[in-house]
């Protein structure tokens, strides 16, 4: 269960947290630095109280978060107060918090990084959205595992609001990511091939249907489990051209199962160790594996021959860097497109939507406690 917090008012002064400033340490006990708020008689509004997953210091998530809960803050002339409506666990949340990811808010943080909610109230500036908007943080933000937000009014896209929410609380981590990587680098055409790994992944559930949207033929790899037909049915209904387990792909000649696809010139890995060099021996000469996860924790092993006499590239894919090259007007755009798809019935990916109280069980299935579980998506 998780560990509980309530900020109350200290003597008849309004406190508030600061969750980007440090912790301070005093009578054994951890304690969040406040700041004096304005009395609610001085400013144009206050947010409603907030609940919050918080963790202090870096470690595994089950153990280092707790449930915050604070008082309401100022909403200032150009901020807008946002009610949560829901926001997934991604595996980079997880790594936020274990400390290992390369960009990591001060602590102590809020968890989460995409999401989706309601305008609840706006500052007296901002013309651009009203109370029951439904926005998003684009570029995401940290710290959306929380009821309520306020931020300035450019942190927030306003949506389409006939979107399921749990969509549009998860289209810009892993779509706007398998966009992109169709997008970028090389040019592929309607008839073209691309293979990857981790092809039931959200991300690669997503490679799948953009990928086939333009004629493009797929090739997925997948590790061996139980019920592998059923995965691979799943697959193919959402367009995958071939499905074949790691174990199937432990031939001399994988090419032999290509049949009527020509050999892909893009490669996707988000697994690493032998799945990722199962990519590569699916690739034509000179075509090139981009690489965005390392799910097995196993490194990128390449022949020297593949340099050598298939002239094969090497890249790495990062959404976060793209995104802060200045690229939010762009990204904006292209997520009112995947959102177009979804609406359109085009775009589509498992996910469980589970309450705010059940967040520790979605916790453990995002950690795999529980076995293969579909992408845990938070409603506040």
């Amino acid at each position: 269960m998780l560990r509980s917090l309530v900020a109350k008012p200290h003597s008849s002064q309004c406190f508030i947290f600061n969750l980007s400033q440090k912790l301070l340490h005093g009578n054994g006990a951890a304690q969040f630095r406040a700041t004096r708020a304005f009395t609610p008689r001085s400013v144009a509004g206050v947010s409603p109280p907030s609940k919050a997953i918080v963790y202090e210091e870096h470690g595994q998530p089950d153990a280092v978060t707790k449930l915050v809960e604070f008082p309401g803050v100022e909403v200032k002339e150009n901020d807008v107060c946002v009610k949560m409506l829901c926001a997934p666990i991604n595996p980079s949340d997880i790594n936020r918090i274990q400390g290992v990811y390369p960009v990591r808010p001060e602590l102590p943080a809020v968890g989460g990084y995409e999401g989706v909610g309601e305008v609840y109230s706006v500052g007296s500036a901002v013309t651009s959205l009203s109370p029951g908007d439904w926005v998003i943080p684009s570029p995401p933000s940290f710290g959306t595992w929380q009821t309520y937000i306020v931020k300035d009014q450019s942190v927030w896209h306003k949506i389409d609001k006939g979107v399921p929410m749990e969509y549009s609380a998860t289209i810009t981590v892993n779509p706007l990511t398998a966009f992109l990587m169709l997008e970028d680098g090389v040019t592929l055409s309607s008839g073209d091939a691309i293979v990857q790994n981790g092809a039931t992944s959200m991300v690669g559930q997503c490679v799948i249907q953009l990928a086939k949207s333009r004629g493009i033929r797929s090739i997925n790899i997948i590790r061996d489990r139980a019920g592998v037909d059923e995965v691979k049915e799943t697959l193919k209904n959402l367009g995958a051209d071939h499905v074949f387990t790691e174990n199937e792909l432990e031939v001399k000649n994988v090419k032999s199962f290509l049949n009527d696809i020509p050999e892909p010139a893009l490669g996707f890995n988000c697994v690493g160790g032998n799945a990722a060099s199962l990519v590569l021996k699916f690739l034509r000469q000179g075509g090139t594996m981009v690489t965005y996860g390392g799910m097995s924790k196993r490194p990128v092993t390449v022949p020297t021959s593949a340099f050598i006499f298939k002239e094969l590239s090497l890249r790495g894919f990062w959404l976060q860097k793209w995104l802060s090259t200045e690229k939010a007007v762009e990204s904006r755009r292209m997520i009112d497109k995947l959102l177009g798809l979804v609406h359109e019935g085009k775009l589509k990916y498992n996910m469980e939507l589970a309450p705010f109280s059940d967040f520790n069980t979605s916790l453990d299935k995002a950690l795999g406690k529980l076995g293969s579980q579909p992408k845990q998506v938070i409603k506040f």
